[in-house]
């Protein structure tokens, strides 16, 4: 079989298949490789998802490499676990995720026309009801982070036709979300309070909501935009406080002025 095929095709086979080998050998031979489930590795799988998550933003190729090797090892992982009571090896993941995509590009393997990218996610979206999905939005995960998980509803809701159509009306529901979580807001001490403050969190998660679709509208990655915004803060907060220590003082006994003028340099670093 491998004398048809391109040598570069051939190498990353064989490479494929020798890990498949070292799994077998470490699930037959090593005492923490034996004892793990699936349950076991799914809190490790996550973790390293979100290395490679950190690797990507970082636009660390060499380190991307390696996650990616971490994460297929828990792909192989899984498989082997579940051939182990003969519900399918990676055999069956691999054609299964080979056959789902010929199904959902006819555009490629069939005689469907899709000349743009959105009309590419209609149809996939408009395939997945037809293999029996009860809702365009049943294929989000549960688990998403809240931010993530808002975006993949707005994506899918707009694969299925239902988005707004211009950019401006979906900033004008910005404007109108922020005006209603304002009115929400009430003083301190309010006999209310609680309930108030149910209120406005609900308002606010409108707001945050709309924003995401907006980002979504003008092509941004909020997602993205918010991490690349949290390693921007660590790395000026630590700067911060990288200063302090060199004058002896430590950040409670610094007034925000002096803070900020440190905080300042840091942004022009």
């Amino acid at each position: 079989m491998l004398e048809n095929i391109s040598d570069d095709r051939a190498r990353q086979l064989l490479a494929f298949d020798r890990l498949l080998t070292i799994m077998d050998e470490l699930r037959e031979g090593c005492p923490w490789d034996k004892k793990q489930t699936m349950d076991t590795l799914r809190h490790l799988t996550i973790e390293e998802t979100y290395e490679l998550s950190d690797a990507i933003l970082e636009k660390d190729l060499p380190e991307i490499r390696k996650e990616l090797g971490d994460l297929m090892l828990h792909l192989v992982f899984y498989a082997r676990i579940a051939s182990e009571s003969g519900a399918f090896d990676i055999g069956d993941v691999l054609r299964g995720i080979g056959d789902k995509l010929i199904r959902r590009h006819p555009h490629i393997y069939g005689d469907a026309r899709a000349d743009t990218e959105e009309a590419v996610k209609q149809n996939w979206e408009q395939i997945k009801l037809k293999e029996g999905n009860p809702s365009v939005l049943s294929g989000v995960p549960a688990s998403l982070p809240a931010l993530v998980k808002a975006m993949r509803i707005q994506e899918k809701a707009r694969g299925a036709g239902f988005d707004w159509e211009e950019k401006e009306q979906v900033w004008e529901k910005v404007r109108e979300e922020m005006e209603e979580f304002e009115r929400e807001l009430k003083p301190v001490g309010n006999v209310n309070a609680a309930a108030d403050a149910e209120k406005a969190e609900a308002e606010f998660g409108d707001l945050l909501f709309s924003l995401v679709n907006y980002a979504r509208f003008v092509d941004l990655n909020p997602e993205t935009a918010l991490e690349r915004t949290n390693k921007k803060f660590i790395k000026r907060f630590t700067y911060l406080e990288e200063q302090a220590r060199k004058e002896g003082r430590q950040l409670k006994d610094m007034t925000l002025a002096e803070m900020d003028v440190h905080w300042e340099r840091a942004k022009r670093l």
